[in-house]
């Protein structure tokens, strides 16, 4: 899963993206609101953490623009304003939770698990065609054969980005920035190599979900009948 920290205090947003890439997460860093709500409306992102207090835009109004794009990204709001009224106004916003500074780094990492977890405790499993992918088991099974497979981090968030978009076509670099990050130092052709990767699984379950190659286009999942 991707999150994004919206925080202008760099040594603060680094130690929260340290902590949370332990929990297993890809985490980007935007460290002004222009930057942040450009990145939070991409579409690529789990949760996002928002700071209040930001150069350029304010976290309130980054998160009421998010919301108009995107009522299920969840939102946890920082900010150095501990008030019942500041509050308030970030719940009414849209925001899913409320962290006051100071705090700790495992009581937000915490957080950012219980939010999650409300996710994955209603999509354990998601399905396309005759695959599933199982969010606990970290396998991808197909229904027909009965058969599964053990898939890695990056393969699962592949796959996952796929299954979850089935319906468009997924250009190269937009999968690349959502499985890698936009300032991932990876070799771009990672892509291609997990792309063969996740194929040659598919075809050990013995599926007929296929990752079709789009010419000058991306990358789209088929299932043939």
């Amino acid at each position: 899963m991707r999150i994004l920290v919206v925080e202008d205090e760099a040594a603060l947003a680094e130690l929260v993206a340290q902590r949370l890439t332990k929990e297993r997460y890809t985490v980007d860093i935007s460290n002004d609101g222009e930057e942040g709500l450009f990145n939070a409306l991409s579409g690529m992102y789990d949760l996002i953490i928002l700071d209040i207090m930001l150069p350029k835009k304010d976290g309130i109004e980054i998160l009421k623009e998010i919301r108009k794009e995107d009522k299920e990204v969840k939102v946890i709001m920082l900010t150095a304003k501990a008030e019942l009224e500041d509050r308030l106004l970030g719940f009414g916003s849209g925001a899913n939770d409320y962290v006051p500074k100071p705090f700790h780094i495992d009581e937000l990492a915490a957080r950012v698990n219980a939010q999650l977890n409300i996710v994955k405790a209603v999509e354990n499993v998601i399905e396309f065609g005759d695959i599933i992918l199982d969010y606990k088991a970290s396998k991808i099974k197909c229904k027909t054969s009965n058969e599964d497979i053990s898939i890695n981090n990056k393969e699962f968030q592949l796959i996952e980005y796929l299954m979850k978009n089935c319906d468009r076509i997924l250009p190269r670099e937009m999968i690349y920035d959502r499985v890698w990050g936009m300032d991932s130092e990876a070799v771009s052709n990672n892509l291609e190599a997990y792309m063969s990767f996740v194929r040659k699984k598919l075809k050990i379950i013995d599926s007929k979900v296929s990752i079709k190659t789009i010419r000058n286009m991306g990358y789209k999942l088929e299932y043939e009948e």
